[in-house]
Formats: C-alpha cells, structure tokens, sequence
C-alpha cells in the first residue's frame, strides 16, 4: 500500500483525490489548514482520510511528509521549494502542477542520485499543453518530419452562457496569482527572430487568434517560450510561441489597469476611512467631486471609454467602503476582484488550448497540424479548470505510486512513458484533443487567424 500525501483542499484538488481514492493499492491522506475541506474530498471513503496541516508550521509538514511515500503539493508554488527539501531529506517522490523554479531545478542531481522522482507541470498549463504537443512532436519525428514552428495557446474563461459581466473574465483561481502574473515578461520567437516582451508592454503585445470551434480570442505572450526549444527537442524550429487567451478587450482592460497603478502594493490606505474613488482621486490627482474625468485624464482616453465603464461597474468609482482595514491598493483592487468576478452556483467555466504546427517533411509540400481542446465545466459538478488541472496531477501520482515512471530527478511530462498513459486516462474521462492536419497553403505562421 502507497500513501499518497495531498497537500490543500483547494478547488483543484476534489478530482485528484476522487482519482486518487479510486486507485487500488493507495492510500490517500488529504491535509489542509482547514480539515473540514479535507474531509469535505475524502467523504467517507475507505482508502482515504483528512487531517489538520499548516504548511507553514515545518515541523508538523515534516511529520507528515515522513508517513508518506508520494507528495502532491496543491499549494501555492512559494513552498514548494521547502516541501521538495523535505522531500529529499526523507526519499519521497513528489508530483506538482507547478513551473520548475530555479531552486527546484536546483534538485534534479541530489534527487536522481536518491532515485526520487518530483515530478512538475502535470497540470493543465503547464501540463496537458507539454503533453498534448509532446505528442505530436514525437510522432512527426518518427515520421521523419521537422517541426519549423510551433504556437500554442490556453486559456481559463466564463463559458458562454456565464459569460455575464463586462470583463468578460472569471477567477477559477487566486486573482493575486493573476494580478502577479500581469507583470510577467515575455520572450518568444517568429521566423527564426526572438522577441522580447517587457512586462510593462504585455498586454500592449498581443492579436486576435481564432481557435476553430471556440471563437475569436485575444492572445498575448505566456511568459518566456524559448527554453521549451529544447525540451521539446526541437532546436532547429524557427518558430516557438507560447500564448495565453482572453476574450475580446481584456489586453487593453488590464493594461489601463495597469498604468492606473492598481497593482501597486507598496501605496497603503485605512480603508475604515478613505472608500476606492478617494484612492482613486488620489492616485491621479483629481478632486474626490470629479474622478471618472480625473481617471479619463490621466488615461488620456474619453470620458465615454469602455474601460471607465468597467472599472464603475467592478465599483472602483463607489463611495462604499471595503471590510480590508489598512491595506495597500493591491490589496483593494483584488479584494474587488474576488467580490465581482466570481462563478455563481451552476455557472460554467470554459477551458480552450489550441496548438498550431508548421511541419517540413522531406520531398511532400509544408503541412500543418492543429490540435484544440475544447472543455466546459460541469454545471452540478467540478469546474473544466479543476478537472484539466486535479485529473492529470491525480494520474501522474497514480504512476509514481505504480512504479511505471522509470526516470527520476526534477521532471516535466514530455517522455512518452508519462504523456500517454495521462493522456489515456484523460481522454475517458472526456478530456479530449481533437486533431486536424492540412497542407498549409503558407510559408507565412498562422497566429494571425485560422
């Protein structure tokens, strides 16, 4: 019997546990700050049980980590750094949804010298993406082909029918995560040039994307491509774009929200005295009288523009104080973030990846490759984000616990011994890619449309 230790109870982590309790020869041991979450997944069930863990208390994580063979960390990626440490110091393998970090990195030696495997970016982006592209790449080098470009694209948005305010935009996850994420800077490349996005212009760096059968999108660039280059295994690609997809006016949304300082957590108020538009009025210099010309002003667009609308609507122009205390204008602008743009009971939410390679095969003409996941969530059940997110990291630990990943050190789904059984069991838990391959009638990539 193989414990598996699940670190948070948070909405991803209900379908990697249901998973997990499903699995024979596991034993499922879910700990949160709240047991009450634990238990609320582990419902009773025979292979699984809820204890009580604060990650911060190190000790009481290490005992529990000490009991354990297998570690799924659901927490924030700031500690997986010291769950892995303890991880290596006890020789427990360790599975995350998480990037690799540099202090992760750092472990890849001292965790193959200890035949450990921690096991990253098993989730949905990254995750599904390396696996689903993984695929494909492997497949064409076997035919004899060469990937010459690849672009890749995801994104977590309201499905239609909930989509029902005016950013057009849902949290499934932690909008402090997201409001981080605003700062990211890019890099990728186009026809053998490399680009460079300063985190000041990300949202200023973005197109429309088609994604056959899910509508038009805008894109804007995922953080840095290049290094996927080579752990694809395809260096001589001219091509490499790794993208994030948003409905229509969100890139100019959050820019303006950006240059309107909302994301700056240095500048502190008491919000027992001063309500969002006196933060406002102070942030650009205006009377409290007149804020909507103020921001207009300082924005340099009409007092008429679609952005003030928005920022009405989210009630950062209200006069109505916020339960916060002293707390710094991030602090606000997330608070008002998780009142307003949040799923209501039954509201679904929509998970769209879409893929694009250019591929050169010797003596036919160019061909391309289109490869789209399309995935709602269920209305009386898990959400598309916890499902394409809780399943594949539920599986991943499923085939550390089954002995059937022969590699060890710090790794990423990109081996077929791991992309094909989680793509498998993903794929009769209805999570499927659907393929399309055409010649491509253009030398030029297809970012611009379909």
């Amino acid at each position: 019997m193989k414990q598996v230790l699940v670190l948070g109870a948070g909405a991803v982590a209900r379908p990697a546990v249901g998973y997990l309790l499903e699995k024979e020869g596991v034993e499922v041991v879910v700990a949160n700050r709240n047991p009450e979450k634990a238990e609320a997944l582990v419902a009773g069930h025979p292979g699984g049980r809820a204890v009580a863990l604060d990650a911060g208390d190190t000790p009481m994580l290490e005992r529990a980590i000490v009991a354990a063979d297998i570690v799924v960390s659901l927490l924030p990626w700031t500690l997986h750094s010291v769950i892995a440490e303890l991880c290596l110091a006890h020789g427990k393998h360790m599975v995350t949804a998480s990037y690799v970090k540099e202090e992760m990195q750092a472990m890849d030696r001292e965790a193959r010298d200890k035949g450990l495997i921690f096991l990253n970016e098993v989730g949905v982006d990254p995750g599904l993406d390396h696996m689903s592209a993984m695929q494909i790449i492997d497949a064409v080098h076997a035919e004899g082909g060469k990937i010459d470009s690849f672009f890749s694209y995801c994104g977590g948005l309201p499905a239609l029918e909930s989509n029902n305010n005016p950013l057009g935009y849902k949290f499934s996850w932690s909008p402090e995560g997201a409001m981080l994420a605003a700062t990211n800077e890019g890099r990728y490349m186009e026809h053998g040039k490399v680009y460079e996005v300063p985190g000041d212009d990300l949202f200023k760096h973005y197109w429309l994307k088609s994604v056959p059968g899910a509508g038009v999108f805008e894109a804007y660039v995922n953080r840095d491509a290049m290094p996927y280059v080579k752990i694809y295994g395809i260096e001589d690609a001219s091509g490499m774009y790794r993208g994030t997809l948003r409905n229509v006016g969100y890139c100019e949304t959050w820019d303006f929200i950006k240059q309107l300082g909302l994301l700056n957590r240095k500048m502190k108020f008491d919000f027992d005295e001063v309500t969002p538009r006196e933060v406002l009025a102070n942030i650009v210099h205006c009377p409290e009288t007149n804020v909507r010309a103020g921001v207009a002003a300082y924005l340099k667009i009409p007092e008429y523009a679609l952005t003030l609308k928005k920022l009405e609507w989210l009630g950062l122009l209200s006069d109505r104080k916020l339960p916060i205390g002293n707390a710094s204008v991030f602090d606000m602008f997330a608070y008002t973030l998780k009142s307003r743009l949040v799923y209501d009971p039954g509201e679904m939410d929509l998970l769209v990846m879409h893929h694009e390679f250019e591929i050169i095969y010797p003596n036919l003409p160019r061909q391309r490759i289109q490869s789209t996941l399309i995935d709602c969530g269920d209305p009386e059940g898990d959400s598309s984000m916890s499902r394409t997110v809780g399943y594949p990291v539920g599986i991943a630990a499923g085939l550390v616990a089954e002995g059937r990943i022969s590699r060890t050190g710090v790794l990423r789904p990109v081996s077929a011994e791991i992309y094909t059984p989680v793509l498998a069991e993903c794929e009769r838990l209805g999570i499927r890619f659907k393929e399309r391959r055409s010649e491509s009638d253009t030398d030029e990539l297809s970012y611009w449309g379909d």
